[in-house]
Parts: structure tokens; C-alpha cells; sequence
């Protein structure tokens, strides 16, 4: 059986290997953000079209929606605490409501309590 010599394969010098691999690093360093290649296809017509929002969407939007900058105080609240006796007044009026629904939920287990349940249905037989 004869053999066949195989011819080594051309390959690039080490330095084009080096010169190559960082210009991809570079390259890809630059678009991490991806940033700059958006932009670049929203300037030539392949990006999504910006759709304003409705009117409905611009008018219940509040003024001032931006964060507040690092290190910097929110600004004083415009309600102040509830003084005690509104405190004893709020806790009153949940007590009563709880009072209340416990109440209903006493007649609802009663009510629920004296139906019976409907009786399984009937199934024939497989044939």
C-alpha cells in the first residue's frame, strides 16, 4: 500500500497570530455595551422606530421621575406622623373591622356547615 506524504499545513507567522488575537480583543472591547453598534444601526435604518407614548400614558406620568443622585437626602415628606390619639383612633376602627369579619365568618361556617355536599355521580359501568 503506498503512502502518501502529507504537506504541512501554511500557517501565519506567531506575530500575525499575536497581531490578529488583539485586534479581536480590541475590537471586541469596544462594543461590550453594544452601545455604539446600536446606534450605529439605528443611524442607518435598522433599528426599531421610537413610538411616542399616548396621550393617556404622558398624562398620568408625574413630574421629576429621575433618581436621585448618589449621596444625596430625599426630600422631606409632606405628611407628618399620626399623633396618639390618632394612633388609638386607627387601631379602634381595625379592631372593629376585624370584630366584624370574624362575625361573618362565624355565620358563613355555620351556613356552609348545615349544606350537604351534592352525592357523587352515577357512572355505568365499562363495557
Amino acid at each position: 500500500m503506498p503512502v502518501f506524504p502529507v504537506p504541512p499545513r501554511p500557517s501565519a507567522p506567531p506575530l500575525a497570530r499575536l497581531a490578529i488575537l488583539l485586534a479581536c480583543l480590541l475590537a471586541g472591547g469596544c462594543v461590550l455595551d453594544g452601545a455604539s453598534v446600536r446606534d450605529a444601526a439605528k443611524s442607518a435604518g435598522f433599528g426599531p422606530k421610537e413610538v411616542a407614548a399616548p396621550d393617556f400614558v404622558t398624562q398620568s406620568r408625574r413630574g421629576g421621575g429621575d433618581f436621585l443622585p448618589v449621596g444625596e437626602s430625599a426630600p422631606p415628606r409632606e405628611t407628618r406622623a399620626k399623633s396618639a390619639a390618632g394612633v388609638k383612633a386607627l387601631e379602634a376602627d381595625l379592631d372593629a373591622s376585624r370584630q366584624r369579619n370574624e362575625a361573618r365568618g362565624r355565620v358563613a361556617a355555620k351556613v356552609g356547615g348545615a349544606v350537604k355536599p351534592p352525592a357523587p355521580p352515577k357512572v355505568p359501568p365499562a363495557e
